[in-house]
């Protein structure tokens, strides 16, 4: 007997309902002064059996319904402000959103602050590694740009902030996959492909060691539609739509149509 088809996936549902908005990427999106800002923290701890992450799950409302997600939440006014007032020239807040080194600062204020709210837990901000910057396809409506963190998870009891998560698990990333490979837990794309890449360490201290050294990686997102469905695309595929950063034999890819999600990188 074959294997059930798993169930249609929400996000494959959402963002291919948006799609007749995007459009080509051009120079002056990765710095869009007029988008959001958000910072999210990937807490790492050892397991039974090797490096689990944090995962909270959204309420059923909002802009993540039902998401599970890493902690975190947008860049407000008060982390703008903090990084203005120790020196950088933060302007009228369009600004900050083009000054990458002014905007990552904000966002370790956000990334702090949110993990805090959220989880009780305390994480220091020069313990934060970036680990990537996600900057969503251009023309859709939901537009932010999110900054991703990791650190080492401190100790102390997880605390939620019932308005912001109604669940929390502590999972590896392999097996957060395999559940949102069956249809039972919603990812979104930035948090599918982190997870994809963090999957292969073998501790906890291993795997924030290769995120330090490898250093952060800039997703500069173009959405397609195709006859299987969504697929995102970033620098470096063939189908991407700036001609600089296009290999004619390259794939940079997360095809979304069905679960579960294939991701590939040449």
């Amino acid at each position: 007997m074959p294997d059930p088809t798993p169930p249609a996936d929400p996000v494959t549902r959402a963002l291919g309902d948006t799609l007749d908005g995007s459009r080509p990427r051009r120079p002056e999106d990765a710095a869009d002064p007029g988008i959001p800002i958000a910072a999210t923290v990937v807490l790492v701890r050892d397991g039974a059996a090797g490096p689990e992450v944090l995962l909270l799950e959204r309420p059923d409302r909002g802009s993540f319904a039902g998401a599970w997600v890493f902690p975190g939440g947008k860049v407000d006014a008060a982390d703008r402000r903090a990084e203005a007032e120790e020196g950088a020239d933060a302007g009228d807040g369009r600004q900050v959103g083009a000054d990458a080194a002014v905007e990552g600062a904000a966002a370790v204020r956000a990334a702090v602050r949110e993990t805090q709210e959220e989880t009780g837990l305390v994480v220091g901000a020069d313990d934060l590694v970036p680990v990537s910057v996600w900057d969503p396809p251009p023309g859709i409506a939901l537009r932010i740009r999110t900054w991703f963190f990791a650190v080492a998870a401190p100790p102390g009891e997880l605390t939620l902030s019932p308005a912001e998560a109604v669940a929390a698990q502590w999972l590896r990333p392999s097996d957060a996959l395999a559940r949102h490979a069956r249809g039972a837990l919603t990812l979104y794309p930035p948090t599918w492909v982190t997870l994809h890449d963090l999957q292969h360490q073998p501790d906890a201290a291993t795997l924030i060691a290769a995120l330090r050294i490898g250093g952060p990686t800039r997703f500069e997102t173009v959405a397609q539609r195709t006859a299987s469905g969504p697929v995102l695309l970033w620098q470096g595929d063939a189908d991407y739509e700036d001609a600089a950063a296009r290999d004619p034999r390259g794939r940079h890819r997360l095809e979304i149509g069905a679960l579960p999600w294939r991701f590939t990188r040449t």
